[in-house]
């Protein structure tokens, strides 16, 4: 069985009479994004305090590639890059002084060090602009490279904690994509956001936290499962739709068809689309239907947590 690069166990912290993590457990593998989803003050950032070892647990646990973070947590701060949502940068140094910097804290020199420096600038797209003062970035520009420091010594967790809030789309979707890319490359990720869409775009499992406690964990159609909700997928075209109704409700798949009144569309409550539509158009074309449109509706992680809390995600 493969070793997680990150095992949580039972994470739990109180300030004051406040608990703000409830029992929190966790695994990353090698290669796996996992997203922590919850709305502003869930307990998202105070839980990635405790896994970095910033902040003390009072109860739990937490392993690094197998090294527990409050027996030996300078071996275990080793494998893990962290990039907080405040800017951790020097505005007054270039990007390439920054990385330089803080790779020389983490005791990289010489050679290796610039070429380092020089991959991941590479990585989050600010090669072009390595020379100037930070303190001239667009706000996406310098969350960027603060992923960029967090990457410097090649970690084996990369924690990303809301990376992308308050930035401009293009930066986004270079973030988004930066992400996307060290999964690619075997790195696991931790990542907190309140962006439904950032989730479903780049996590493989996805917690979903709320007040301190993750309630649900699981994939993306694993979630959306817990809610019985099912897929919808429109027909539109020409034909006989008496027909071709009948012969799509006998696809196991389909569990109601509607016929709506005054337009040439089928209607289908489907369970598991993606898995079933290529059967509902061959049938409906093999039933005598000229098709237009094809349309796939799927419940989303918003859904989900509305049905698991009674609140909506930005609540």
């Amino acid at each position: 069985m493969t070793t997680p690069v990150l095992q949580v166990e039972a994470l739990r912290r109180s300030f004051g009479p406040a608990t703000v993590v409830d029992g929190v457990s966790l695994r990353i593998d090698p290669g796996e994004t996992v997203g922590l989803l919850g709305p502003n003050g869930a307990g998202k950032t105070t839980t990635i305090s405790m896994i970095a070892g910033l902040l003390r647990p009072d109860g739990g646990s937490v392993r690094i590639q197998g090294v527990d973070v409050a027996s030996d947590p300078l071996s275990a701060k080793r494998y893990l890059g962290l990039v907080p949502q405040d800017l951790a940068i020097y505005p007054e140094l270039s990007a390439r002084s920054n990385l330089s910097f803080f790779g020389r804290l983490q005791g990289m020199r010489g050679a290796a060090l610039r070429r380092r420096v020089a991959e991941v600038l590479e990585v989050v797209g600010l090669t072009d602009r390595a020379t100037g003062p930070s303190k001239t970035f667009s706000g996406g520009m310098k969350r960027r490279l603060n992923i960029a420091i967090g990457l410097l010594h090649e970690p084996r967790l990369l924690i990303l904690d809301e990376p992308t809030v308050g930035v401009d789309p293009q930066s986004r979707n270079a973030i988004l994509e930066s992400v996307e890319a060290l999964s690619g490359e075997g790195m696991a990720v931790l990542y907190t956001t309140h962006y439904m869409e950032e989730a479903e775009r780049l996590c493989d499992r996805i917690g979903i936290i709320d007040a301190g406690r993750v309630i649900a964990e699981g994939t993306r159609e694993e979630l959306v499962e817990l809610t019985g909700r099912t897929d919808t997928v429109t027909l539109a075209g020409d034909g006989p739709l008496e027909e071709i109704e009948a012969a799509v409700s006998r696809i196991p798949a389909v569990r109601e068809v509607h016929r709506i009144p005054g337009e040439r569309r089928l209607v289908m409550v489907v369970q598991g689309a993606p898995q079933a539509v290529s059967a509902i158009v061959a049938t409906a074309t093999g039933a005598g239907m000229t098709l237009r449109d094809v349309e796939i509706s799927r419940p989303d992680l918003e859904s989900v947590f509305l049905h698991l809390t009674g609140k909506a995600l930005r609540d």
